[in-house]
C-alpha cells in the first residue's frame, strides 16, 4: 500500500503547509503530491520531498486520480469541493467544520476512536483544534473513572485564526513597540497585543459562541458519550502558537491526582509536565512545533461537593500540528 496520490487542498495556508511538513516527517507513502489552492496561487511552486511542485487551481477536475485528499480550507469551499473529490474515488480528510456533526461522517482522534474510520463514506472529519487538545488527555482519565462533566476555559493562540491572525498579532506588537497606534485589527474584533478577547466565533444560543459549543458537540460524538455535559469559555490570547486549556472534570468513580498522573503518563500522545516544586508545568512556548499534549497542574477540585470525584488540570498543545495537521495525517495513516 505505497505510492499514494495525495492532494492537499489549501496547500498554501498555515495548516496546509503544516500538513505537507507532517507528511514528510512521518514518511507517509506519497507517490505523487497534488498541491491545490485558489486561482491566484495556481502556477506557483511549493517544495515537497526536495522538489518544487507546481500548485494547481482547486477545481473538481483536479481531484482526478487522487487517492486521499487532505483538506485545509474554509467550510464553504469544503462543502463545494469535497463531494466532487469523493465522486472521483478519493477519500477526504477534512479539517473544516463543514461535516463534523454529520451523522454519516466519522469525527476522529486516532488515540481515541480510530475504529470509526472504518465506516466512512468518503469523508472523515478532523475535530476542532481545542477539542483535540482537551480530549487527548481527557480520554485516559475517562477510561479510568468515566468523565461526566467538564468545565473548560481555553486560551487560544493568534495563529488559531490562520495566517491573518498570526501576522496581525506580529504587526500590532511591532506598532506598539514603536509607540504607534494599532488602528484596524482584522481578523480580530479588538486589539490583541497586550490584551485578550473573550470571544472566538459568533454568538449562538444562551450567549455561547460557536467555538465554545464545539467541545461539547464534538466531544460527545468522538467519545460516544451523548450525555457528556460541557461548559466552555474560549479566549483569544496574545500568544503566537499553541493553545492552552484549564479543565475541571467530574467523574463517575473516584480518581486521585496520583492515579490520574499515572493514567496520563501511560497514555499515547501525552506528556506529563507536573512538578510544582520545580515550577514545571505546561506552557505554549514549550509545546509549539511538536505533537504531544503537555499536561500538568493535576490537582483535586476543592469546590466539588462531598462524595463527588472531580479533578483539575492544565494542558497545552500545538493547534497547528496535533490540533489540525498532524491529527489529519494520522487519520490518513489509518487509511493506508
Amino acid at each position: 500500500m505505497s505510492g499514494k496520490t495525495i492532494a492537499v487542498l489549501g496547500a498554501t495556508g498555515v495548516v496546509g503547509r503544516q500538513m505537507l511538513q507532517c507528511l514528510e516527517e512521518r514518511d507517509f507513502p506519497v507517490g505523487e503530491l497534488v498541491p491545490l489552492a485558489s486561482a491566484r496561487s495556481a502556477g506557483k511552486t511549493i517544495e515537497f520531498g526536495g522538489k518544487d511542485i507546481t500548485i494547481r487551481e482547486a477545481t473538481p477536475e483536479a481531484f482526478e486520480g487522487a487517492d486521499i485528499v487532505m483538506c485545509a480550507v474554509d467550510d464553504a469551499t469544503a462543502k463545494r469541493l469535497l463531494p466532487e473529490a469523493v465522486k472521483r474515488g478519493a477519500v477526504c480528510v477534512d479539517n473544516s467544520h463543514a461535516f463534523r456533526l454529520d451523522k454519516d461522517v466519522p469525527l476522529v482522534i486516532p488515540e481515541i476512536n480510530a475504529e470509526d474510520v472504518e465506516w466512512h463514506n468518503g469523508i472523515i472529519s478532523n475535530p476542532n483544534c481545542a477539542t483535540i487538545i482537551a480530549l487527548v488527555p481527557l480520554w485516559p482519565l475517562h477510561q479510568a473513572a468515566g468523565m461526566k462533566r467538564l468545565v473548560v476555559s481555553t486560551y487560544q493562540a493568534a495563529s488559531g485564526a490562520g495566517m491573518p491572525g498570526l501576522t496581525e498579532l506580529q504587526r500590532e506588537m511591532a506598532v506598539l513597540a514603536a509607540g504607534g497606534e494599532v488602528g484596524q485589527t482584522a481578523p480580530f474584533a479588538y486589539q490583541l497585543a497586550a490584551n485578550l478577547i473573550p470571544q472566538i466565533g459568533g454568538f449562538k444560543d444562551e450567549a455561547y459562541t460557536s467555538e465554545e459549543l464545539k467541545l461539547q458537540n464534538e466531544g460527545r460524538k468522538i467519545c460516544h458519550l451523548p450525555e457528556l455535559r460541557v461548559n466552555c469559555t474560549c479566549v483569544r490570547v496574545p500568544v503566537m502558537r499553541s493553545h492552552s486549556e484549564s479543565i475541571t472534570v467530574e467523574f463517575e468513580k473516584p480518581l486521585s491526582p496520583d492515579e490520574a498522573r499515572a493514567a496520563l503518563e501511560a497514555a499515547p500522545g501525552v506528556r506529563v509536565v507536573d512538578d510544582p516544586a520545580q515550577l514545571r508545568y505546561p506552557m505554549p512556548l514549550e509545546t509549539s512545533d511538536q505533537d504531544l499534549i503537555y499536561v500538568g497542574r493535576v490537582r483535586r477540585d476543592l469546590s466539588a461537593p462531598e462524595g463527588v470525584s472531580s479533578l483539575c488540570f492544565f494542558c497545552c498543545g500545538d493547534q497547528i500540528r496535533k490540533g489540525a495537521a498532524t491529527n489529519a495525517v494520522q487519520i490518513a495513516e489509518l487509511l493506508v
